[in-house]
C-alpha cells in the first residue's frame, strides 16, 4: 500500500547547535525544538544539510535522533536526514533511524561520486528495500554535484511506494514544474530554498523544508499556510516582508550565516564545525542588518 505523505506545509531544516568546546549541544537543541513547535510548524527536519549532517560522527547521530523524537514526543512528524554518497552507510543511519521511530528519512542525492541516474535509482531502491518508512528525496546539486532529473524522481515515485516526497533545491523552475504536473497523487512536492516557496505554492507544491524558519517560524509558517489556502496576496505580502531576511540565509554558505542569527536571539553558541567557520565581521552586520527588525521584537 502506497505510503501518504509525510506533511503539508512548513519543516524547518534545524540546525544542529554544539557548544564552544565543539560537542552536541543538547539543551540548545530542545530549545530550539521547543520554539518551532511555539512557531507552528507542520514538522521537523534533523540531520539535513542545515544540521551540519557531513560532519556529525554516527555516535552523535543516534543521540540527536534519540533525543529529538523524544522531545517531539509524536507533535509533529520529524524527517531524519539518513542519505550520503555511500549507499551501504546510508542504509545503516536509515535502518537506525527507522527503529528509533523516525517519520519520514530525507534522502539526499549522492555527493562526490556524481552517479548516473540509473545509479542514483540503485541507491534510493536499496534504501527502500531496507526500510519501509516513507522517504523524501532532496535534490541539491549545487551542494551535491549531482542533479536527479524529473525523470527520474517520476519513475521513483511510480516504483517505489514509499517514495512520497521530493525537497527541490536546484533552483531549476521548468525541472521542478515538470515534477509538478506530472508527479502522481502521493508525491509531495517541497520548496527547498525559501525564496522560490511562493512560486511553488502556486504551482501547486505542497510546502518548504526551510532555513529561515529556525529563526523567524511564526512568520515563515504563516506565509506558506496563506499561499496552500490559497490567500496568495497575504502570502505575497509575508514574502516580501522576509525576502532579505531569507536572502541574508546565503550570504555564506549555509547554515553559518543562520547560526549568527540565532546566536544573536540568544538561542545557541555561534559554533560550525570545520571546514566551514563563523563569519567575517563585515558579512555578519549584513545578515543581522538583514534581520534588524525582527531581532528587534524576537
Amino acid at each position: 500500500m502506497a505510503a501518504q505523505p509525510v506533511f503539508r506545509g512548513t519543516a524547518p531544516a534545524l540546525v544542529t547547535p554544539f557548544t564552544r568546546d565543539g560537542k552536541v549541544d543538547e539543551p540548545a537543541l530542545r530549545r530550539l525544538i521547543d520554539r518551532q513547535l511555539e512557531g507552528g510548524v507542520d514538522a521537523l527536519v534533523v540531520l539535513g544539510t542545515t544540521g551540519e549532517n557531513a560532519t556529525i560522527w554516527p555516535q552523535e547521530r543516534r543521540r540527536i535522533v534519540e533525543l529529538t523524537l523524544e522531545h517531539v514526543n509524536g507533535r509533529v512528524p520529524v524527517i531524519v536526514g539518513t542519505g550520503n554518497n555511500s549507499t551501504s552507510e546510508s542504509l545503516v543511519f536509515s535502518r537506525e533511524a527507522a527503529q528509533a521511530g523516525a517519520d519520514g528519512l530525507l534522502i539526499v542525492g549522492p555527493y562526490y561520486n556524481k552517479p548516473p541516474q540509473e545509479g542514483f535509482r540503485a541507491h534510493v531502491a536499496a534504501i527502500a528495500e531496507a526500510v519501509d518508512t516513507p522517504l523524501i528525496l532532496y535534490n541539491v546539486p549545487g551542494r551535491t554535484g549531482f542533479n536527479m532529473t524529473a525523470e527520474t524522481v517520476l519513475r521513483l515515485a511510480e516504483e517505489i511506494p514509499t517514495v512520497v516526497g521530493i525537497k527541490e533545491a536546484s533552483g531549476n523552475l521548468a525541472q521542478i514544474t515538470d515534477i509538478l504536473a506530472h508527479r502522481p497523487p502521493r508525491l509531495a512536492v517541497y520548496a527547498g530554498d525559501d525564496e522560490i516557496t511562493l512560486p511553488l505554492l502556486a504551482l501547486g507544491a505542497d510546502g518548504v523544508i526551510s532555513v529561515v524558519a529556525n529563526a523567524l517560524p511564526e512568520r515563515f509558517t504563516a506565509l506558506v499556510r496563506a499561499g496552500l489556502a490559497g490567500d496568495f496576496a497575504q502570502a505575497r505580502k509575508l514574502h516580501f516582508e522576509l525576502l532579505s531576511a531569507m536572502r541574508a540565509c546565503f550570504f555564506a554558505t549555509n547554515p553559518i550565516p543562520i547560526k549568527a542569527v540565532l546566536h544573536a536571539m540568544g538561542l545557541i553558541e555561534d559554533v560550525v564545525r570545520l571546514p566551514l567557520v563563523p563569519l567575517d565581521e563585515t558579512t555578519r552586520r549584513r545578515v543581522l542588518e538583514a534581520f534588524e527588525t525582527f531581532l528587534a521584537t524576537a
